[in-house]
């Protein structure tokens, strides 16, 4: 049996707005009759979850469906994984100790999902069409794991329909969800890219809650492969700690043998993916994510001492610390020679 995951919100809150879309009311409807019964509330960016702080009200807040409009329609840029952001979802059912949206989404990222989704991607072959003759890239999990609420939204299954048929449009996103099942049968035409964010059993025990373990990505991740999705991995975080040369390569054994016993790269019926991409990006932390994981979880063993990293500026305004350059060499190079000899014909789109 596949066991899937998804959100069971122990609240939910309705914009008002959000009701003058079919999306919308169907939420609406579904939740009264099933529950938990729903809240309305003017606007989707004030909700409050009185009276807790700390662990509390972050495991709270990310037990909490807030269904809103969209209302900025203007994507922001999204290096180096693609050209823009494709805003479906806000936040993600996970609990992951080290999760870069600490610095923006703070101490109560609550779920937010937008029943605009025509309006979004209406939005998004405009910028495809200014952007022509060229491909333009969408990453849809920039500020979220859109999966786990998929069965609520459907906005996964629309989006990669619409660009399924769009020349021009790529799309693409990354998860640690299993629930893969409702995008299978789609037209994606090689248009979408499903990607698998992957790390060694040690960090997920220690820094990854609520969210499946290796061996159900793995197994997701050869279900979308076989549907001939182009399949990508996100081995992120890298952390440096203890033999992490031996964890980081035991994880590329299992992959590997994770994906030839699933026949990828042999024809199915919709066609033969492609070898994987691979996105390979380092533990990273700004002093903002640092102060709220440490008030979150005072008992957290993620490495965060700033006298052995490095200080930079990042594309949106703040900075963070990352591994010095002597160690980003070493991960480099690990990861590139074990790659080449794993995974024929795979591309490193990155290090970071």
């Amino acid at each position: 049996m596949i066991l899937v995951t998804v959100l069971r919100p122990a609240r939910v809150f309705i914009e008002e707005r959000a009701l003058d879309y079919p999306l919308g009311k169907d939420l609406w409807d579904r939740f009264s009759a099933e529950g938990p019964p729903p809240v309305l509330i003017g606007s989707h960016n004030r909700v409050g979850l009185p009276g807790m702080k700390g662990f509390k009200a972050y495991a709270e807040a990310k037990r909490t469906l807030v269904v809103g409009v969209r209302k900025t329609l203007s994507f922001q840029s999204c290096r180096p994984s693609a050209h823009y952001q494709l805003p479906l979802v806000t936040s993600c059912p996970g609990m992951c100790e080290y999760c870069y949206l600490m610095t923006t989404l703070g101490p109560r990222p609550y779920i937010r999902v937008y029943v605009n989704l025509d309006e979004i991607l209406d939005r998004a072959l405009e910028y495809v069409e200014k952007r022509a003759p060229q491909v333009t890239i969408f990453e849809g999990a920039a500020t979220s794991d859109p999966l786990p609420v998929e069965p609520y939204t459907g906005a996964l299954a629309r989006t990669i329909t619409v660009f399924g048929r769009t020349a021009l449009a790529r799309f693409r996103f990354a998860t640690k969800d299993d629930g893969v099942e409702p995008l299978l049968g789609l037209e994606h035409n090689g248009h979408t890219s499903v990607r698998f964010s992957l790390n060694p059993r040690t960090v997920i025990r220690r820094h990854e809650h609520r969210v499946p373990d290796l061996e159900r990505r793995l197994a997701a991740a050869a279900r979308t492969a076989a549907a001939g999705y182009t399949g990508g991995f996100l081995i992120a975080p890298i952390i440096l700690e203890g033999d992490w040369r031996a964890e980081y390569g035991a994880l590329l054994d299992e992959l590997a043998a994770a994906l030839r016993a699933a026949g990828a790269g042999e024809r199915t019926a919709t066609g033969v993916a492609p070898p994987p991409t691979f996105e390979l990006i380092t533990h990273r932390f700004t002093p903002k994510a640092k102060k709220t994981i440490l008030t979150i979880f005072p008992g957290t063993t993620l490495p965060l001492d700033e006298t052995s990293r490095r200080w930079k500026m990042g594309q949106f305004g703040y900075g963070k610390y990352l591994y010095r350059p002597e160690d980003m060499e070493e991960v480099g190079a690990f990861f590139e020679e074990r790659i080449a000899a794993l995974f024929p014909g795979a591309e490193v789109l990155y290090l970071v």
